[in-house]
């Protein structure tokens, strides 16, 4: 069957305007930081970006990927540590563990992010890799996986290393994969956590060090950085009508105001935008049906990031046959509408049948039924 592409606004859908954005645009941030960037956490796109990918000491950033190993070695089963003198023979911040500690991998992944502890990297290192050098090689071979070419691994802890460095562009990809772990991303949303020793037996309250948890609306994670030589490094998410975000801060000795303008700038360059046609309803001919025309309904459509402009610039156009043929049951995509800027299509909706159509019987008479007789006994 021929179908003709019927590229036209209707009446009842062009009456409706497009939402538009749901906040107004600020301008772009000036920030203090030497790298600095805000992605989306869902499609990464870059959304500001300064000397991002300048390859930069990056403090206890690190333990976002010592973590994220840690997590997973933990999901194929979170086995207790035995805490031995040289896992905490480490300098630098500590959440107190001492040799003779007992506590599961997932423990020591909640002390290395909620209160930085290089004892816990350390530790979590070597129960995971067999050594610091061997799990430095994990992280390695993890992070080419995830495609961070800026980035090169020494320690679990980020202590200072001449050959131990990442980017910010390279730290927002690695925190947009971290974020998709579920424990992770409870451990790094929570403002305090308890975390449990089985021996000596002892719950351990710490504060997670990210004071963005407390004061910026939405944030939900990740984790704070120091070292003299790396300056102060953040990165942070948070999460705000749907869109989520991440933002890198590198030698930044203003970063808890920096990462308040980035992310207000990033939710200002971003929205979740749903297209809903569930409302509409068309009429499209049918031959050789019970009836002369069906009912075509629409739907809603996959929601998707869109910058407020696209949002307001969206062409919105049904694309439907010039008529169905018989029988067409309930529920048949006939059809879609389309949603496209000046690049291409971004979403579209269904259009399906929104009843059942039968074909029409035909009832011959007596002479009709006749001269069928007849052309059956001509071809024989």
């Amino acid at each position: 069957m021929l179908k003709k592409a019927i590229s036209i606004f209707l009446a009842a859908l062009a009456a409706t305007a497009l939402p538009g954005a749901a906040h107004a645009q600020a301008a772009a941030p000036s920030v203090s930081a030497k790298s600095a960037v805000v992605v989306s956490e869902d499609d990464g796109r870059v959304l500001y970006e300064k000397n991002s990918r300048e390859r930069l000491p990056i403090a206890s950033t690190t333990k976002i990927m010592t973590a994220l190993l840690t997590l997973e070695a933990a999901s194929r089963g979170d086995r207790t540590i035995l805490i031995t003198p040289e896992m905490v023979r480490v300098e630098g911040s500590s959440m107190g563990l001492k040799a003779g500690d007992k506590l599961t991998l997932t423990a020591l992944a909640e002390g290395m992010l909620s209160a930085s502890g290089n004892d816990a990297a350390n530790s979590a290192a070597i129960a995971v890799g067999g050594s610091v050098r061997k799990f430095a090689e994990l992280m390695n071979r993890k992070a080419a996986g995830l495609g961070l070419s800026e980035t090169h691994y020494v320690t679990p802890s980020g202590l200072d290393d001449a050959e131990h460095y990442s980017s910010a562009g390279d730290l927002a990809k690695l925190t947009s994969a971290a974020l998709k772990n579920p424990a992770f991303a409870k451990i790094v949303s929570q403002k305090k956590i308890r975390v449990h020793f089985s021996s000596p037996d002892r719950t351990v309250v710490y504060t997670n060090h990210n004071k963005l948890l407390s004061f910026y609306k939405g944030c939900n994670g990740v984790k704070t950085g120091f070292t003299k030589k790396a300056g102060r490094c953040l990165v942070s998410s948070a999460e705000r009508g749907g869109v989520r975000l991440v933002a890198v801060t590198l030698c930044d000795p203003n970063d808890w105001e920096d990462h308040e303008k980035l992310l207000n700038y990033g939710f200002s360059r971003l929205t979740r935008y749903r297209a809903d046609d569930s409302g509409v309803r068309l009429g499209l001919p049918v031959v050789g049906g019970t009836k002369s025309r069906i009912l075509v309904t629409g739907s809603a459509g996959k929601a998707v990031l869109l910058s407020p402009e696209n949002v307001q610039n969206l062409r919105r156009t049904v694309e439907l046959p010039q008529f169905v043929y018989a029988p067409v049951p309930k529920g048949r995509t006939l059809g879609q509408i389309r949603y496209s800027d000046g690049l291409g299509t971004v979403v579209t909706t269904k259009l399906a049948a929104g009843e059942e159509i039968p074909r029409q019987t035909v009832r011959k008479d007596i002479i009709q039924k006749f001269w069928d007789r007849i052309r059956q006994l001509l071809s024989a």
